[in-house]
């Protein structure tokens, strides 16, 4: 059995759990969220706890990803889930107009990026939140918008995630002693 898998997940007050047709669909004060089951995955709900089991003991790694997927649709339609990507370098600004999100990148022209459904932006002094319910959109989004302008090692100009450590490296070194 998964160690993950089988931890219960505890439903707070205003989330629903229903299953139905090999689907289990969650909701709550911040939108709703469908998740497809795996074929060997049974879920259980018993009064304000979801239980996660398998049909047979050799898919523990689909017990501990249908208990991990659940729990974190559970987390997002109550708190919802946000990344966090700074941007430093002269000249880059992050500006949203509605639902899209606005780079000056150094490039000729500024570089838009529209927000998919479920998820919006929040830009302040060049930190952009992206901000949805579903975690694995969440994060691919701010993935893509990483991937415009990645830190430079050298001059650490780009986008990085808040936690994110990037290393300096040391420029081009002059020669010792050239004649």
């Amino acid at each position: 059995m998964s160690r993950i898998g089988k931890l219960p997940i505890k439903i707070p007050a205003g989330v629903t759990v229903k299953i139905t047709d090999g689907k289990v669909e969650v909701s709550g004060s911040k939108g709703n969220l469908s998740i497809k089951l795996h074929q060997k995955a049974v879920i259980n709900v018993i009064g304000d706890e979801v239980k996660v089991t398998v049909k047979d003991e050799e898919s523990s790694n689909i017990h501990g990803l249908t208990r991990s997927l659940l729990a974190n649709a559970v987390k997002g339609v109550t708190e919802g889930f946000s990344k966090i990507i700074e941007l430093s370098g002269t000249g880059y600004r992050a500006t949203t107009n509605g639902t899209e999100l606005q780079l000056a990148l150094g490039f000729s022209h500024p570089v838009i990026v529209k927000a998919p459904t479920g998820t919006s932006f929040e830009v302040k002094e060049n930190k952009i939140t992206v901000l949805g319910i579903d975690k694995q959109l969440v994060g691919e989004v701010a993935a893509n918008i990483r991937a415009l302008k990645p830190a430079d090692p050298y001059k650490l100009k780009g986008f990085k995630y808040e936690n994110e450590v990037i290393i300096k490296k040391a420029g081009k070194a002059a020669k010792a002693g050239a004649q």
